[in-house]
């Protein structure tokens, strides 16, 4: 069994974030507003950053290694400023996956200032474990920023410095008090449940059997990865899962009424596809493979309805030792989000009257 470690630190969620605010979509966060938070970075800064989410993951595996006092957003970003502009890029990267073979490649793409269909095969093992395969393109592109790795470092360091300035130095003071409490409720459950039921619970609905073979386990909390997780492997035989800690009444855009549980629950079940994929789960667990031949649609439609039923906490997610994805239905999901819809209509209707001071039909 594998021992089980705690880190926590805001470092984080400035990256997650970043990562968030250029795929909302895939966390049921509104574009407008993200596009609106991107705005607030100068021109160079945001399309650099545009170009460079395409490819650059979340920076787990080096984020995790560095000392607790500098896991905060200054702390990491000075972190990252000791660090040669030539070499910041390969420490964002880094990662057990990060072998011989991509290192190797990556030296040899910085001496000839090309990258050969061969090497673009290999840097693509850096993600493998992404549900949506990643595009030609941002191969493309990670190849260009390793080319000009220099340039890269100054350029991520200066977006870096910028978004904390216009965003998440406010945002961060915001969300520290709901990554403490997150780390303690977590910690608290562990002491009552065996590791992999403590996984499913903090990751709402994965079950990691990989944990049984792993020798470390860390956890870690997140405001933004919510209701989603992260999950990295910094060395060999360890696993890092940064898990989401926001409550339910809380949403990622301020000032919402509406919560974006329930919103994202019922949007999720308003689609006829989606809604046969859930009958075929209450029956079996299925991989999105075998579904997608149930119901005669190509994979990547079933991965996609496949992750805005996870988003919506509706599905289980069974990872294998081996490392296979298979999907089960999580019926306390669809009770809880009835629940929390009567809740929500129940108690709505007199804060409602209270803030609009009349009604009309008109």
């Amino acid at each position: 069994m594998a021992q089980l470690n705690w880190d926590s630190g805001t470092a984080y969620d400035l990256f997650i974030s970043l990562f968030v605010l250029h795929r909302p979509d895939r966390f049921g966060l509104r574009p407008q507003w993200a596009a609106g938070v991107r705005s607030r970075l100068p021109q160079p800064q945001r399309e650099f950053l545009e170009e460079a989410m395409e490819f650059l993951p979340v920076p787990l595996s080096w984020v995790s290694s560095l000392p607790t006092e500098q896991k905060t957003a200054m702390g990491v970003i000075a972190q990252l400023e000791a660090i040669p502009a030539e070499l910041r890029l390969k420490a964002l990267i880094q990662r057990a996956e990060l072998n011989e073979a991509v290192l190797s490649t990556i030296e040899r793409i910085q001496s000839r200032g090309i990258a050969s269909t061969e090497d673009l095969d290999i840097l693509k093992t850096l993600f493998q474990q992404r549900l949506v395969p990643v595009k030609l393109k941002a191969l493309q592109s990670l190849s260009e920023a390793i080319i000009n790795a220099p340039q890269f470092g100054e350029n991520i360091l200066s977006a870096l410095q910028s978004y904390h300035q216009v965003f998440f130095a406010e945002e961060e003071e915001r969300i520290k008090p709901f990554i403490v409490d997150g780390l303690a409720q977590a910690q608290a459950l562990a002491k009552e449940l065996p590791l992999v039921e403590l996984i499913e619970e903090l990751s709402h609905g994965i079950k990691y059997e990989l944990a049984n073979i792993q020798q470390r386990v860390w956890l870690a909390p997140s405001y933004w990865s919510t209701p989603l997780v992260f999950i990295n492997q910094p060395r060999q035989k360890e696993t890092l899962m940064v898990f989401g800690c926001r409550p339910d009444e809380q949403n990622l855009v301020p000032g919402e009424y509406v919560p974006d549980a329930l919103v994202g629950t019922l949007k999720a079940m308003s689609d006829a596809t989606r809604l046969r994929i859930l009958h075929y789960l209450k029956v079996a667990p299925a991989t999105p493979s075998s579904l997608a031949r149930l119901l005669r649609l190509r994979a990547p439609t079933v991965v996609h309805h496949l992750s805005i039923l996870r988003l919506a906490g509706l599905v289980h997610i069974l990872i294998s030792e081996e490392g296979e994805r298979r999907y089960a239905l999580r019926k306390e999901s669809l009770q809880a989000a009835m629940q929390q819809l009567m809740v929500f209509l129940e108690s709505s209707e007199a804060e409602t009257i209270a803030m609009d001071g009349n009604f009309s039909d008109e």
